[in-house]
């Protein structure tokens, strides 16, 4: 089974640490069936990029990484409004290196991670050329419907016309069910985690290995600073804490437009001593922040099912986080502890609860991600099988 990947999900030059989830994914994946991926870089992105003094990409935008051919167009959109012509957008600035792609590579099957735009322009390419379609869905492209109605319609449009579509979690799989999605085209299935990289270590290693020094606990946070990831309620919280004598200090591992605003709540806050701003991490130095922290804190505002939460529980790191999305059904993966989003006060007292009394670990943590990307596979080749039958698959454009 030949794969191509379409998603602006996977790392870029400009952004090497992108998605780091889907480039573990497609490198397994690419192990057992010949894949190639096209990952369109978003122009804005390129701009502050360039003007940051970042080098030009190659000669017609394709590079190798991990042992695939990854191909770069530039996606042009307007900024700040029209979502609902985004899909368009995308669909007009990879439609060439699409078509080239696909009489270069012949593939069996198109696979796309995220719902809209990448989604939505995946199913009108593919049907150009006779070629199924599964697309994965990942949580705030499915449960933030609400905040971004101009994408309801091409969200909706592209999983139900999709010939497969993969959850993260069973919340995830009722909302497609409850867009129109027919039952037997959903695939529920769960992250893994790479058991060589993400395991339980030396906690006093980890800390020198990062750096890390001082009295109090180490509360780590990990994960793109925006809005839906809840980070000013961490702020809040850890704003309590102090204030009722906990000593503690906090690593923020990430970047995103909120970094500034963040960074000006933490001076109003007080807490300019006790937080650490890291920036984008490479994924190979997760496990170390793991393994240095008495909890990870998640307090997300929407979700699917966290990776990180996942890498934390197979690290024995025990966890925060709200109970949004997937996460539940997860909870009991790791020593974990469940609280409402948008409220300070309750993750403030589950953070204390965590460090004085530390959940119990329990027996079995997440699977590995062997299994799960084995699993993807098989789910790809039942809906290729399913669609062989007066379908010309691989077609020219």
């Amino acid at each position: 089974m030949r794969i191509l990947c379409l998603t602006n999900l996977y790392p870029n030059p400009y952004q090497p640490h992108r998605a780091p989830f889907n480039r573990q994914r497609l490198r397994l994946m690419n192990e057992q069936h010949p894949t190639r991926v096209i990952a369109p870089i978003a122009w804005t992105n390129e701009f502050r990029a360039r003007w940051a003094g970042a080098r030009p990409l190659p000669s017609g935008r394709q590079v190798t990484l991990d042992g695939m051919i990854i191909n770069h167009p530039r996606y042009y959109f307007p900024p700040r409004g029209f979502r609902g012509w985004y899909g368009r957008c995308f669909l007009g600035s990879v439609a060439g290196v699409f078509r080239r792609v696909v009489n270069e590579f012949r593939p069996d099957i198109v696979y796309t991670p995220w719902a809209y735009p990448d989604g939505w322009a995946a199913v009108q390419l593919a049907r150009r050329v006779g070629l199924p379609v599964v697309l994965h869905v990942l949580g705030s492209d499915i449960r933030l419907l609400d905040r971004y109605p101009s994408k309801r319609g091409g969200t909706t449009e592209a999983v139900r016309t999709a010939d497969g579509v993969v959850a993260v979690s069973q919340e995830l799989a009722g909302r497609l069910r409850d867009l129109g999605v027919a039952p037997n085209k959903i695939r529920v299935i769960f992250d893994g985690v790479d058991s060589f990289v993400f395991h339980p270590g030396s906690c006093i290693k980890a800390r020198t290995q990062v750096g890390v020094s001082g009295p109090g606990a180490v509360i780590l946070f990990v994960g793109n600073l925006v809005h839906v990831k809840g980070v000013d309620t961490l702020l809040a919280a850890c704003h309590q804490l102090r204030s009722s004598g906990l000593e503690f200090q906090v690593v923020v591992v990430g970047q995103g437009p909120l970094a500034p605003a963040l960074r000006d709540l933490v001076g109003r806050l007080g807490l300019s001593g006790s937080i650490r701003f890291t920036g984008s991490l490479p994924q190979g130095d997760l496990p170390d922040w793991y393994r240095a922290a008495n909890v990870l804190v998640l307090p997300s505002r929407s979700e699917g099912v966290p990776n990180v939460l996942l890498e934390a529980s197979a690290c024995g790191t025990p966890w925060v986080a709200t109970s949004v999305g997937g996460i539940p059904e997860i909870a009991h993966l790791g020593a974990s502890r469940v609280v409402p989003p948008d409220n300070p006060g309750l993750l403030a007292e589950a953070i204390r609860e965590t460090l004085t009394t530390p959940p119990l670990r329990p027996a079995t943590g997440p699977r590995s991600l062997t299994d799960a990307v084995a699993e993807l596979a098989e789910f790809l080749e039942s809906v290729l099988h399913a669609n062989l039958d007066g379908v010309q698959v691989g077609g020219s454009w």
